[in-house]
């Protein structure tokens, strides 16, 4: 049998197991208590005995063989998702599986909703591209598939926008239909001050081994109801974000500086490294279940195989502060300009480029200085690119792209 047909046979299998899932919870509505525990607990048992199917007792040498030839042919968006969907399959695929599925650091590839915590490549730039709904205040990030700036992409990550009285929240979410705070997806949120000048990005779940919650009464979900009686929701300071003040009025473009709190400052070194988590803490037991593809409710994964693990990186050295690359006044067209190496099209006081402000003592190359982490451009009324790497994960660069979009008093 072709790989191509053990692969149609698993997503063939995943529809059913869907399907399944789907009559056992309308059944479950039309019958008693009594009667429903009963009729649960068989069609868990049914659900079970799909599963130990003959693709869970394949040997597991095969196994391996047949996931590293999926994973490698599959190697982009949509097609990507049926490396997904074979980790849906049952716990001995998810295993190996998970441990297949290389880190963006090392792949350059997002596949489960965790590669979005994930510090993206050292070689190159993911490019991906927000756009903005201003009616509904809200902001969607896709993955770019294609050499066209925005003709296809790959939902990500959402965001919305809620107006206090003392500044202005993000609300980041994993799924566009439901941004609030006190929702399943909620993974993290970027808080302004009243000027729009200074900004923090918080994560709802530890950045590193012994990240402690922020405990400022600013940081509470005020009215949100718990999201999951195992993982308590926190706020987890991530960096801090601050725009230089014009108080002359010159014309110009913006300064701004981000201290990542979360990664340290040698991670620019030859072999430093940013903070990994390996696994997805979830804030919901259902959050994996229901979002396997980045916000596609289809396939079935054991969220509880998930819970989190992160890799143990000291901050002892003091965090890594990203400065806004400096632009070039162009005589003939009479503006400032950054190379954005096509990236960019409409000139804007919005765009920008990140790149690491080490110090002269670190030993760090001139190349890595220079080394755009963050690019931030626009290419429409409502369409801009976003482009990032290593050190930054797909979940810090969008917080920080979102500052740039807030009303800023006294920067311009």
């Amino acid at each position: 049998m072709s790989f191509r047909s053990i692969l149609q046979d698993v997503k063939g299998g995943l529809g059913s197991i869907s399907r399944r899932s789907f009559d056992v919870k309308f059944s479950y509505n039309l019958r008693s208590r009594s009667q429903s525990a009963v009729h649960d607990s068989h069609c868990r048992n049914e659900v079970m005995l799909q599963q130990q199917s003959r693709w869970a007792n394949m040997p597991p040498e095969l196994l391996r063989d047949v996931l590293l030839r999926i994973d490698e042919s599959e190697d982009a968006w949509p097609a990507r998702k049926n490396v997904v969907a074979c980790a849906g399959v049952c716990r001995s695929w998810r295993e190996i599986t998970k441990e297949i599925v290389k880190t963006p650091h090392l792949s350059g590839k997002l596949t489960f909703p965790i590669s979005l915590k994930q510090p993206g490549p050292r070689d190159f730039l993911i490019q991906c591209f927000i756009k903005r709904n201003r009616a509904t205040n809200t902001y969607q990030l896709f993955l770019s598939l294609t050499s066209t700036l925005v003709e296809n992409g790959k939902f990500l990550l959402a965001a919305r926008k809620y107006r206090r009285a003392t500044g202005t929240d993000y609300v980041i979410s994993l799924d566009a239909e439901d941004m609030s705070r006190g929702s399943n997806t909620y993974i993290g949120k970027l808080r302004s001050n009243f000027m729009g000048t200074k900004f923090t990005i918080y994560d709802s779940q530890p950045p590193h081994a012994g990240a402690i919650a922020s405990t400022s009464r600013a940081c509470r979900r005020v009215g949100s109801r718990q999201v999951s009686p195992r993982v308590p929701a926190g706020s987890y300071v991530v960096a801090h974000i601050a725009y230089e003040l014009n108080v002359l009025g010159t014309r110009g473009p913006r300064r701004m500086q981000c201290t990542m709190d979360a990664i340290p400052a040698s991670a620019m070194e030859a072999g430093g490294s940013a903070p990994t988590p390996t696994e997805c803490p979830l804030s919901s037991l259902d959050s994996l279940a229901s979002f396997p593809h980045f916000g596609s409710k289809s396939g079935i994964i054991d969220s509880s195989s998930f819970s989190g693990t992160i890799v143990n990186t000291s901050l002892k050295e003091g965090p890594l502060v990203l400065k806004n690359k400096a632009p070039r006044w162009h005589e003939q067209l009479q503006c400032w300009c950054l190379n954005f190496r096509g990236r960019v099209t409409v000139a804007s006081v919005k765009n920008f480029q990140l790149v690491a402000a080490t110090e002269p003592t670190q030993p760090v190359s001139q190349s890595d200085h220079d080394k755009v982490i963050l690019q931030f451009g626009k290419i429409g009324r409502d369409t801009f690119t976003m482009d990032y790497r290593y050190p930054l994960s797909a979940f810090q660069a969008f917080a920080i792209c979102l500052s740039s979009f807030d009303t800023k008093l006294a920067c311009e």
